[in-house]
């Protein structure tokens, strides 16, 4: 028994893998982390891009479909769903042991998509079609268009994972497209699995950017307390959210919960502990997806405790002092996801841009 696995039987938080690589599957490394307590694997377009273009792993494949006529964006498509695939694969036994709590992998769609609804709702759709599996998620940005294409997929039984959740406001229109979702749907809703994907790390980044900027004694104390006080009180709306007469009434039908999913938990400052975003985020009914590294250092030294609603009032008191200083939550919120959006985009054009020069290579 590891910590990871204590952190899942003792506080039910879920530990999951933020990265995915094919030489992982093929080693066994990727079960030997589901042996560890892993219970769940997430992707992006910037994991997938690191990927495929810094090894030669997925040479053979791809020379293979180029070779056999398909196009650069289609070859591309079958790696990742070959990749996605058989990590779902190595993951059901968690899933099915869990019935249907965990062993989940998630897929993004497209990011070129994030402002367009109807595309993203169409890609959505195709992706669950394509990898028929119950353990899928597929991955839409919390953009205003990717939550109004959260409802309707929802809707239509999907289990989404809504990415790129920078702020409260954004958060609580997530909740209300997923509750919306499957009062709209008249399946079963037992089926019907979601997590809302907040990303934490890249909210000090920004905000204390913006703290130092001020550079008063009182800002510069606030410095690395942001985005963990704005974690804290997002899980107390998940537990407001979640209960009550509107969401028992769902519960009765076989409804789960939208997990909040603890993102970007990887420490960027070099001055914070290695597990700022872990320790202080442990609560039941929530994830906490990692990159290994982090994993890692949780496993040997972080702390097992019920940590992220002990003192909810004293998160609110932190992000009105942040905002007392002079940052603009609202518009960190903003910024972030424009730069989210763009980055994942730059990710996936670079990619498509040196698979095309590989293609031409080949042929």
């Amino acid at each position: 028994m590891t910590k990871l696995h204590d952190l899942f039987d003792r506080h039910g938080q879920s530990p999951w893998l933020d990265n995915l690589r094919r030489e992982w599957i093929t080693s066994g490394e990727l079960a030997h982390w589901v042996e560890r307590g892993v219970r769940g694997v997430t992707s992006n377009p910037t994991i997938f891009q690191k990927a495929i273009a810094g090894a030669d792993t997925y040479d053979d494949q791809f020379g293979q479909l180029i070779g056999d006529g398909m196009s650069v964006d289609d070859a591309y498509w079958t790696m990742v769903v070959t990749d996605i695939v058989d990590a779902l694969r190595i993951l059901r036994p968690v899933h099915d042991a869990s019935d249907g709590v965990d062993g989940y992998v998630s897929l993004e769609v497209a990011p070129d998509l994030a402002r367009d609804r109807h595309r993203t709702t169409t890609s959505a759709r195709a992706l669950h079609a394509r990898i028929d599996q119950p353990n899928l998620f597929v991955k839409v940005p919390a953009t205003a268009e990717g939550v109004d294409a959260v409802r309707t997929l929802v809707g239509e039984g999907h289990s989404i994972n809504v990415t790129l959740i920078f702020g409260l406001d954004r958060y609580a229109e997530v909740m209300e497209a997923y509750i919306a979702g499957l009062e709209s749907y008249d399946g079963d809703l037992s089926t019907v699995s979601g997590v809302a994907s907040f990303f934490v790390s890249r909210v000090d980044t920004e905000v204390d950017q913006r703290l130092d900027a001020i550079g008063t004694d009182a800002a510069l104390a606030l410095r690395g307390t942001t985005a963990v006080a704005q974690a804290q009180a997002a899980y107390g709306m998940f537990l407001s959210t979640f209960t009550g007469p509107r969401w028992q009434a769902l519960a009765e039908r076989g409804a789960r919960v939208q997990r909040p999913l603890w993102a970007s938990t990887s420490t960027k400052n070099p001055a914070y502990s290695d597990t700022l975003y872990v320790d202080p985020l442990i609560g039941p009914d929530s994830v906490n997806t990692m990159p290994e590294a982090t994993l890692e250092a949780f496993d040997d030294h972080g702390t097992l405790a019920r940590t992220v609603d002990v003192d909810l009032d004293a998160a609110r008191r932190t992000l009105d002092d942040v905002s007392t200083a002079g940052v603009d939550l609202d518009d960190v919120a903003r910024v972030l996801e424009d730069q989210g959006v763009a980055s994942f985009a730059k990710s996936f054009d670079e990619l498509m841009s040196s698979l095309a020069v590989k293609a031409e290579d080949l042929r």
